[in-house]
Order: C-alpha cells, then sequence, then structure tokens
C-alpha cells in the first residue's frame, strides 16, 4: 500500500517458474501495487502478459487474466462475436432519419449476400451473422422505407441489391426477419405474404410483434406498451451462446428501431424506470447529500475518464457519490470505472444494500454499483447490444438512475453528446425527484469538463464543456415543486476564467492501467492537466449542483484541491478498495 502514497516507488514483477512451463514474462513498471491483502482479492493484470509463476501462486484461471494496456480486453470470451461486414453496414443505416448513409451498389450485394450465404449455413462461427444483426438490419432498412427522408432512404444500389437478393433471402431466412423485412408486405413485393401474417411463437412474441409494428412504420409507443413489453421479454435467457424465449431478431429490431425513431418522452420515461423494483424498493443511506454519477456505460476510448477520483475528493467534504455502470459495454469498449476499481482490487460485486454502506462509512463516503448486481435484466442485453452496433434507447436511461437513496439532497449528473438528449435528460432527472440534475457535454460524450480550449475548427453544435441543469432553491424535489421553485441554468464552462492554465486532456487510448496511474499521480498532489481536471470537476459540479458550501466557485474549487493536497482523497479511494470487501 506504501507504494501508491508514495511516487518515488514503482514496481517490476519477476517471479521464477517453478514449473519450467515457458511463457512470457511481465515486465510492468507501474506507480502503485495493491499491498498483499488487496492482492488476494483482486484478477491481476498487466501490461503484456503474466508470468506463469504468478497466475499459479495466486490461484487465478487463466481464462480470468485481463490485459489492463487495452480495455477492450474485459470483453468476456462467452459472448459470440458479430459478422464484421455486417456489422459496418449497421453503423451506416441503423441510425437517425439526417445521420444515416445509405449503402452504395458494391457495399449493398456484399452485404446481402453475405447474409445469404449465412442463412443458408455456409459461414460457421464469427462470420456467421447473428439473428440479432438480421433484426436490426432489416429494421433499419424497413424504417429508412417507411418513414425516413428522400435523402436517408434507399440509394439506388441499395434497391438493386435488394431486387437481385431477396427472391432468394425468402426462401431461406426465419419467418421473424421476414416480418422485420416487409412487416405489411408492401416493401419488397412478391414472396414476402407471410410477413403480414407473422404473430410470433409465444405470449412475449405477440405483444413484440404487435409493437414493431408500429414501430417499422415509424411510429410510437404509450409508456405502459414499452414497459409491458421490456418486462415481458427481459431477463434474456442465454443457453449454448443462443437466447431461449424471445426471438433475438425481434427483440434488436424493438431496440433500434425505436432510437431510429427518436424516442419521445413518454418511451424514455419507460425504458428508464421500468425495472426499478427489479430487486426491491432502493435502500435508503444516511448522508445528508447524495450524487448520482451516469457516465457512458462504454466507457472512454480516447481521454483520461476522471470521475471515480472526482468522487473520492467529494467524499472528503461530505459530498457522497454513488457511481455505476459494467466492466465492459459496446459498441466502444472503452475504460470504465468497473475495470479500474477491479484492477486496483475493489470488491465490484457490491449490493446497493453494500453500496448504501460504504456511503455512511465516514472512512469511503463513495460508492460504485455493477448492473450485473443492480439491474440483471438489463445486464443480459449486452450481447445482444455488441450486436445491434449503434445504441439503443437504453445508452440513455441508464445513465438515470437510482440504486441508492438519500434522507438528504440528492442530484444526478449525466454526460451527454447528441444535443437531442440534452432536455430528456434532464426530463429523467425530474421524473426521478432529486433535487439538482447536470448534464455536462464532455469529451467523448462523457460527464467530465476539460482544461483544454475551444478549438477554432470545432464542429458545429454544442461545445465540450457545455452544462445545463436545473436546481431546487427548497428540500423538495424538483418533481414536487412548481417552476417558481426550481432554477434552471446553462453555462458553457471555460476553465482558464477560473485559473486553470489551458492544457490537452491527457490521452489513455484505451488503457486502463495509464487511467489509474494518472489520478492516482493527481490524488497524490503530482499537479498537472489530469490534477486540474479532477478539481475543476470535482468544484464545478458541487458549485452547480448548488452544494453546500461551493455557492463561490473560488471557494469550491479550494476546497477539492486541499482534499487532494492534504492526501485525504488518496486515502479514502484506498479505504474503499479494503473496506469494499468487508461490508455484509
Amino acid at each position: 500500500m506504501k507504494a501508491l502514497l508514495n511516487p518515488e516507488h514503482s514496481l517490476s514483477i519477476h517471479i521464477i517458474n517453478q514449473r519450467n512451463i515457458t511463457r512470457p514474462k511481465l515486465h510492468a513498471s507501474l506507480r502503485f501495487v495493491p499491498d498483499p491483502w488487496i492482492r488476494r482479492q483482486c484478477c491481476l493484470t498487466a501490461r503484456a502478459t503474466l508470468d506463469s509463476a504468478i497466475i499459479d501462486q495466486l490461484g487465478i484461471p487463466e481464462s480470468d487474466i485481463k490485459n489492463p494496456a487495452v480495455s477492450s480486453s474485459y470483453r468476456s470470451s462467452k459472448l459470440p462475436k458479430p459478422n464484421e461486414t455486417v456489422l459496418e453496414a449497421q453503423a451506416r443505416v441503423c441510425t437517425g432519419p439526417t445521420q444515416t448513409r445509405p449503402l452504395n451498389e458494391d457495399q449493398a450485394f456484399k452485404v446481402l449476400d453475405t447474409i445469404f450465404r449465412s442463412a443458408r449455413g455456409e459461414l460457421k462461427d464469427e462470420w456467421e451473422v447473428s439473428k440479432a444483426q438480421l433484426g436490426a438490419f432489416f429494421a433499419a432498412m424497413t424504417i429508412r422505407a417507411n418513414a425516413f427522408p428522400e435523402a436517408t432512404q434507399w440509394s439506388e444500389g441499395e434497391k438493386r441489391a435488394m431486387n437481385n437478393f431477396w427472391p432468394l433471402l425468402v426462401r431461406v431466412l426465419p419467418p421473424d426477419v421476414i416480418f422485420i423485412a416487409d412487416p405489411e408486405s408492401s416493401i419488397m413485393g412478391a414472396g414476402s405474404s407471410v410477413a403480414s401474417q407473422y404473430v410470433g411463437n409465444c405470449t412475449s412474441e405477440m405483444r413484440l410483434v404487435g409493437a414493431l409494428r408500429e414501430i417499422l412504420a415509424g411510429g410510437h409507443l404509450g409508456y405502459e406498451e414499452v414497459q409491458g413489453v421490456l418486462r415481458d421479454v427481459l431477463p434474456l435467457k442465454v443457453e449454448d451462446d443462443a437466447c431461449s424465449g424471445v426471438s433475438e431478431s425481434l427483440l434488436s429490431a424493438f431496440l433500434i428501431g425505436q432510437r431510429m425513431n427518436r424516442e419521445t418522452d413518454s418511451e424514455l420515461k419507460a425504458y428508464c424506470l421500468a425495472f426499478d423494483d427489479e430487486l426491491g424498493p432502493p435502500p435508503v443511506a444516511d448522508v445528508r447529500s447524495l450524487t448520482h454519477y451516469g457516465e457512458p456505460y462504454d466507457g472512454n476510448t480516447r481521454f483520461f475518464r476522471s470521475t471515480l477520483f472526482v468522487a473520492a475528493v467529494r467524499s472528503c467534504y461530505g459530498e457522497s457519490s454513488l457511481l455505476h455502470g459494467v466492466e465492459w459495454m459496446p459498441p466502444k469498449g472503452g475504460v470504465t470505472e468497473e475495470q479500474m476499481l477491479k484492477f486496483m482490487g475493489a470488491n465490484t460485486s457490491l449490493t446497493p444494500l453494500q453500496a448504501k454502506g460504504l456511503l455512511e462509512d465516514d472512512e469511503v463516503g463513495f460508492a460504485y454499483i455493477s448492473q450485473h448486481e443492480a439491474c440483471p435484466s438489463l445486464y443480459s442485453l449486452i450481447g445482444l447490444r455488441e450486436h445491434i452496433k449503434k445504441r439503443p434507447p437504453l445508452a440513455t436511461t441508464e445513465k438515470v438512475q437510482q440504486f441508492v437513496r438519500a434522507r438528504g439532497k440528492e442530484a444526478i449528473v449525466a454526460g451527454f453528446y447528441h444535443e437531442a438528449y440534452e432536455e430528456p435528460l434532464l426530463m429523467l432527472m425530474k421524473r426521478r425527484g432529486v433535487n439538482s440534475g447536470l448534464v455536462v457535454k464532455g469529451e467523448e460524450g462523457a460527464l467530465s469538463m476539460t482544461t483544454r480550449l475551444r478549438s477554432a475548427n470545432s464542429s458545429k453544435g454544442l461545445p465540450v464543456n457545455y452544462s445545463s441543469g436545473f436546481r431546487s432553491l427548497s428540500m423538495a424535489s424538483a418533481f414536487e415543486v412548481d417552476g417558481m421553485s426550481c432554477e434552471s441554468f446553462n453555462i458553457e464552462v471555460n476553465a482558464k476564467d477560473y485559473g486553470f492554465e489551458p492544457t490537452d486532456t491527457p490521452r489513455t487510448d484505451r488503457s486502463v492501467s495509464k487511467n489509474i496511474e494518472l489520478g492516482l499521480a493527481a490524488l497524490r498532489g503530482e499537479k498537472g492537466p489530469a490534477y486540474d481536471r479532477i478539481v475543476l470537476n470535482a468544484g464545478m459540479v458541487d458549485h452547480l449542483l448548488g452544494c453546500d458550501g461551493a455557492e463561490d466557485i473560488s471557494l469550491a474549487l479550494d476546497r477539492a484541491r486541499e482534499a487532494i493536497d492534504s492526501g485525504r482523497a488518496l486515502k479514502k479511494l484506498l479505504n474503499y478498495i479494503k473496506i469494499s470487501h468487508k461490508v455484509r
């Protein structure tokens, strides 16, 4: 543990292999290493490959070993891989009315030929086009034909390719996919009359098929209709790499179709609240203030992810934080809080009740909950989501969760990228009944503000560091009070205005260990871009949410600096790693 506290320490692990099995050695020069107690708890990770003696000594199954140099290595090997040719096409067509990029003739012929050969059984393993991919691709094609503007409807090349392949495809595709491709037998012409008569194979599918007829025509569903479908089909039951029960094709068409049609507020609320009671009522922590952090679950692939370290800082002055997420999530498969905590030896399988204990513990004051533990139904969709390619509605709503409640004030902070989701996110926060809410357009769509200057060549739309939100002027939640009692705001945060030197955000490029090194160096008091980013995000969030003692932004930032420079923030993080294994 002392190596964590002392920047002079580094560790080079080298243990002789007692079994004389020749394997690559680990040469790790990390600026920290957990103490022996923690090392027994965690799955040891390495920059490259591990010495087998270390593996044997710690008793770690080789299948559990992760490479912290690449966040994508945390993807479960049990998940079947999608067909890359069709996945690339999905990236172009499974998106919104203005973002869709139609396929040219060569691309369309290649995709449909791949689907045809896969349906005939000629492609196996990762070359096979999955049922989920078929559902997502054909749902996109149908919605584009039925509801999209002319510019993003089918290209001439797509029409020619479909005219050539559909008579062949209709003979080999299963009925559910034929239904998705032409639900009213009006797009493809002859040969697909089976679609208009399709009702599904079970009660759950019947409701899903009825909903899809509306979605595939470009329409929307009511709140109860969405919730009914989700509760009928989830959690997915996976057996032998295949789902039992509901059709994966139908479910993937449902999820991507709702996103392509631009979800209504009632649809988003249905996704957000559908599984609130899956584990029963959330526990209530006896804390005066609790902030729920909604980072994108698919992580960061380029820039330093600071929220875990911000949580440790805020806990030093009584601002409790609850983080939530997953170990790995498509489409980005980037660095997540769960990967970092697991690397450092923390327990990442906490129940909401155990997280409540950590929030109430004066030695800790923050907690992380995995979706795997808190919402198994939504967690069961990870594999399907990879095969959908684009983000479904859940990518928005899973950021606005309250797995633990508080006796005191509550707030939610979430990151966003597309400005169309700024107001819906704030709407969901108000629906949650919190006292304050904040959305931040951070780098990569995350919620962290940066200290770099805005580029003169920056893209159109809202700039990075744009933030908006609301705060109640009393203890009543925003959902309970009228507009006069709830203050709304928006601001473009320029770090230079608050005394920060403009610096580029540190790059981590999918490296879990690099992200941890930067964060721990900052918590040890090492000044630089990572330190500034943590201070900025702790102080500015406190100020914008209206936290006690943060009315003056300069004082809020000084308070965050003192929490780091005193060593208290680092101690809180180290306490979390140990105590997370002791909670009952």
